[in-house]
Order: structure tokens, then sequence, then C-alpha cells
């Protein structure tokens, strides 16, 4: 009974080493996560990791244009009366950082971690709106762009 007992316990460490080095494969295979960035309007809020993120180094036009078409963007209502507050964790306010709304900054750079604008700006052709609804990206990096944070304001009327 020694050998059976023996050959049981065996098993049951060789199959505790395999499930300790599938589990350990599966961590290292995981991204970093990214800085967050934050959308909040009234007492809604969303926010995102980057589209597109190098861990802090310069993306090339070629990664900014396929973060342009990402599909997964967080979207929140908009009352054009609301206002809205934009919060980045302190990594990439200390990078400075720029609001744009379609493409075109809306904002000059800041190293504040939080901005406020008033809703009505999302939906005003003025500021090159169209439409119900607005894309919103955080740029991270004044000279060149380390991260894009991308959200859709829908006008909430």
């Amino acid at each position: 009974m020694t050998t059976l007992h023996s050959r049981s316990r065996r098993r049951r460490v060789v199959a505790a080493a395999g499930a300790v080095s599938a589990g350990l494969l599966v961590l290292s295979a995981c991204d970093k996560p990214t800085p967050i960035a934050t959308v909040t309007v009234g007492t809604s809020s969303v926010n995102s990791e980057a589209a597109c993120y190098n861990d802090g180094k310069a993306l090339n036009a070629a990664s900014l244009a396929n973060c342009l078409k990402d599909t997964g963007i967080e979207s929140i209502k908009v009352d054009p009366d609301d206002t809205v507050r934009f919060g980045v964790d302190p990594k990439i306010a200390d990078n400075g950082w720029t609001i744009l709304m379609n493409g075109q900054p809306l904002t000059d750079s800041s190293k504040k971690t939080y901005r406020t604008i008033p809703g009505s700006v999302f939906f005003n052709a003025q500021y090159g709106a169209s439409g119900n609804s607005t894309l919103v990206s955080i740029k991270e990096g004044d000279k060149s762009v380390l991260g894009l944070w991308s959200f859709k304001l829908k006008k909430d009327a």
C-alpha cells in the first residue's frame, strides 16, 4: 500500500507543480496596466486605460493612426448645461496633457491632474463639433505623444 500511496502523492505534486507553472505563464503574458484617465459628468463617470501607450516612450504616427480607429471607446452622456470633469493619473500629468476634440487641441497642455470644461463646448460648432456626439481624447506629452485615451461624449438634452 505504501507504493500506491507514494504514487498518488507524486501525481498530486506533479499536478500542483503544473498548475503553478501554468499560472505563472499566464501572469507573465499579462500586459502592464496603463495609467487611467477619467471623465465625470454629474454623478456619472467613465474611465479608461490608454488606447495607445508605450510605457512612457513616444508613439509613432502609425500607432496613433491605429489608436484613432479604436472601437472600444467608453461613452458618457453630457447635458450641455453640465460641467465635464477630466481627471488623469499623476503619471500622465507629470508629462503634460492636452484635451483634444475630434483630433484638434481644445486646451493648452497642463500638468494638473484635473480640469473642467462646460458641456456646451462639446456640441458647439464654433469648436468643431457636429451632431450629437463628440470624440474627446486625452493626449499625454508636450513635445511628442506618449499616450492617448479616448471617450465619446453623447448629447443628453
